[in-house]
């Protein structure tokens, strides 16, 4: 382009090269918006589906199903959602594993079970502070203290929190587990057995617990609130790091549906008796042993956690080597329940 040598005035000068700055200002401003909305872009959620379990221990997951809340918030994502059953800490932990699950629910020191052992997860919400696990009798046993299970056979099932809270009962009334037998059972089949004699005593999971009780008069040998850890939900960090967004639309949806729960009590209970074929009275001892009030993860979850995991090492159950701090530290996860209390 040919310029003309023709004299402007001086304002008209000064337009001109005003006029001529603001296009480059403005043409080098457009290409940085460009810049970051390709940056944007590529950092998008990859997901189109997410897989999640629900479990009976787990009240507020099955109001999350019951409700659809999870699929009217990833519906504006055009995310579909698939569920997985899922029968205790262990198996939720093994579809995590498997990558068969995306999110699962699980007790807090189980999950460091896992993450102890290389499964690459992270907790990043409670879902509950339950009492779940204690220690089982059948209606007829002579067994009256902690102290009297030496030598006797104790049904668990290993990686649970029930497991774990053995352990811990055993250690703290002096009795080392190898002078128990501790025979590995599912959850549910440890009731069983129990019920029929092949087992002296058996460390239970609620619901289970709470049926056996009120329908087969089996009774608590041994409680103890601290022993249990706190219920988490756990992410597989492969995909909490590619879909960032999708973990908050998760947690967004799981606060809808406990706050739900703590306001409608009844209605709470009639979804878990829908879904796990429970009975008016065993639903409501269960839930009168969980509480829904918290779900920001954190300090007392570690707390809890570590104390558990002292005893896994003293047994054997994870390696001696094991730096149990730092595995905690990892596992424990609040940036995703943080950034959706804080708008931020």
């Amino acid at each position: 382009m040919t310029l003309s040598t023709r004299k402007l005035p001086g304002k008209s000068l000064f337009g001109l090269a005003l006029a001529a700055t603001l296009g480059v200002v403005g043409s080098a401003t457009a290409l940085v918006q460009n810049s970051l909305a390709q940056t944007n872009k590529t950092k998008t959620d990859t997901a189109t589906i997410v897989k999640l379990d629900y479990a009976y221990y787990n009240p507020v997951s099955l109001v999350l199903k019951e409700k659809g809340l999870l699929e009217q918030e990833l519906k504006k994502k055009n995310i579909k959602v698939e569920w997985v059953l899922s029968q205790g800490s262990n198996k939720a932990l093994e579809f995590l594993n498997a990558r068969s699950l995306d999110f699962g629910s699980t007790a807090g020191a189980a999950a460091f079970i896992g993450k102890a052992n290389g499964n690459p997860i992270k907790s990043i919400y409670v879902f509950s502070k339950p009492e779940w696990a204690s220690i089982v009798v059948p209606k007829d046993s002579k067994i009256q203290s902690v102290k009297e299970l030496k030598g006797k056979k104790v049904a668990a099932n290993r990686g649970t929190d029930p497991y774990i809270f053995l352990l811990r009962t055993l250690y703290s009334n002096g009795i080392n587990p190898r002078s128990v037998e501790i025979v590995q059972l599912a959850h549910a089949d440890g009731k069983t057995a129990l019920l029929k004699g092949d087992v002296d005593a058996w460390a239970g999971l609620d619901p289970i617990t709470a049926k056996a009780e009120l329908e087969s008069k089996a009774r608590i040998l041994y409680r103890n609130p601290s022993f249990n850890s706190f219920g988490v939900l756990n992410v597989r960090e492969q995909f909490a790091k590619q879909n960032p967004g999708t973990v908050l639309s998760v947690l967004k949806a799981y606060e809808k549906a406990r706050q739900w729960a703590i306001k409608n009590p009844e209605g709470l209970k009639q979804v878990l008796i829908k879904e796990s074929k429970l009975s008016d009275a065993v639903a409501s001892r269960q839930l009168e042993r969980t509480d829904l009030s918290n779900s920001s993860i954190g300090t007392p979850q570690k707390v809890i956690i570590l104390a558990g995991a002292d005893v896994l090492k003293k047994a054997g159950v994870i390696p001696a080597d094991t730096d149990i701090q730092v595995v905690v530290n990892s596992q424990i996860d609040p940036t995703y329940i943080n950034r959706l209390k804080s708008g931020k």
